[in-house]
């Protein structure tokens, strides 16, 4: 099935809970996070969707809009691609974990809620995978300062006119 068969297939299928765009040969829809889990469901067991390979999530800053967490599945069977997107805000924002829907989605869910804040219900164990317990913030955020550069300035920065 081809991005635009696919997207007339999951507008079809959800109606208005879809913004679809396809792009370079790859469908993109966008849900609301109240819809984020019911759209994987239907990726991953949906007979015309079949969405059984992993690929990646992640999170994106989106700045105003709030944190985007974007999802990347294959259909081995069907030979198409699709990625769920939704967005969540910056503070508190939290959607269903897809962790058992594909296991791979584990440890991007985790990398995801370390580096930027969100949360994933459901999640069987959210622990940190690369930052100390004690570490504060979210480094991967826009605002996220980079203490090292203010404290330390970079030893090849020239002022304009040097």
């Amino acid at each position: 099935m081809d991005a635009d068969a696919l997207r007339d297939h999951l507008v079809a299928e959800l109606g208005d809970a879809v913004e679809p765009e396809v792009s370079y040969g790859t469908l993109t829809v966008t849900v609301a996070p109240g819809e984020w889990r019911r759209v994987a469901e239907l990726a991953r067991r949906g007979p015309d969707l079949v969405c059984n390979f992993f690929d990646f999530l992640c999170g994106v800053d989106e700045e105003a809009d709030g944190i985007a967490v974007v999802l990347h599945v294959y259909s081995t069977s069907h030979r198409h691609h699709l990625q769920i997107r939704t967005v969540v805000p910056r503070d508190g924002g939290h959607v269903p974990t897809v962790s058992d829907l594909w296991a791979g989605a584990d440890w991007h869910e985790r990398e995801t809620a370390e580096l930027f804040g969100v949360g994933f219900d459901g999640h069987p164990n959210l622990a940190k995978l690369l930052l100390p317990e004690e570490f504060e913030g979210f480094p991967l955020r826009k605002e996220f300062a980079l203490l090292t550069r203010e404290a330390k300035p970079w030893p090849g920065a020239k002022e304009p006119g040097e």
